[in-house]
């Protein structure tokens, strides 16, 4: 709400006329039915540093080591996915994408900066989900699909695997089911992710993610079997 408050307030007087006659009949409930937002406590003072053109000092938790750094950033603008707010910023090394939650302290400089007027934080945002997709996903599997597996698969799975599954399905000879190549990140997150489906999808490959399915679905076998 503090964040919306002050992009308001920064707005031309007949500009903020619309913004507020819109918020009062359009809401945008940004995060998942199965997720809580992220705390962000710093957004705020990240918005102002957006629209004032200051530089911001943060410590940031990262996920490798050293966990926690410090920067001195340029903020150039902040992305809403998911319920999850980033900042792109301009730092010593060039532009990067920080998670906002993920930003442990923050304070707002006196330097003042320009952002580039090519700056295109649309394109940037998009060019930077291209190549986090490219570095997220590190392998392939090949998986057969009941006609309601293929259906479940959108509420599922992320939606590049099932756009794969729509580029690539192929009929099973005799059955109702596809067969498709889909993008993976590793074979324990793919046996925790295609398990969803349950008996709708199996595995052809590779022989490890296959293995793994067929360990865990033992597993749970023995856990619930009540003879």
């Amino acid at each position: 709400m503090a964040a919306r408050l002050k992009l308001l307030a920064a707005l031309p007087n007949g500009l903020r006329e619309e913004a507020a006659r819109a918020a009062a009949v359009f809401h945008v409930d940004a995060p998942g039915w199965y997720r809580e937002p992220e705390q962000a406590p710093y957004l705020p003072l990240l918005v102002d540093a957006v629209l004032t053109g200051r530089t911001v000092d943060v410590r940031y938790r990262r996920w490798r080591a050293p966990q926690e750094v410090e920067h001195r950033l340029r903020p150039y603008g902040l992305v809403l996915k998911s319920g999850v707010w980033y900042l792109v910023a301009a730092a010593a090394r060039g532009i990067a994408t920080y998670r906002v939650a993920q930003v442990i302290h923050a304070t707002v400089g006196d330097e003042r900066f320009d952002r580039p007027q090519d700056f295109d934080l649309g394109a940037h945002w998009d060019a930077y989900l291209r190549d986090f997709q490219v570095r997220r996903y590190t392998g392939e599997a090949t998986i057969r699909l009941s006609p309601r597996g293929r259906r479940r698969l959108p509420d599922n799975l992320p939606p590049e695997v099932a756009q794969a599954v729509d580029s690539t399905a192929v009929a099973v000879p005799g059955t109702e089911w596809v067969e498709a190549v889909i993008p993976i990140e590793g074979i324990e997150h793919a046996c925790g992710e295609l398990l969803r489906l349950g008996g709708d999808v199996e595995v052809v490959g590779p022989m490890e993610l296959r293995r793994a399915m067929a360990a865990t679905v033992r597993m749970l076998a023995g856990t619930y079997d009540l003879l």
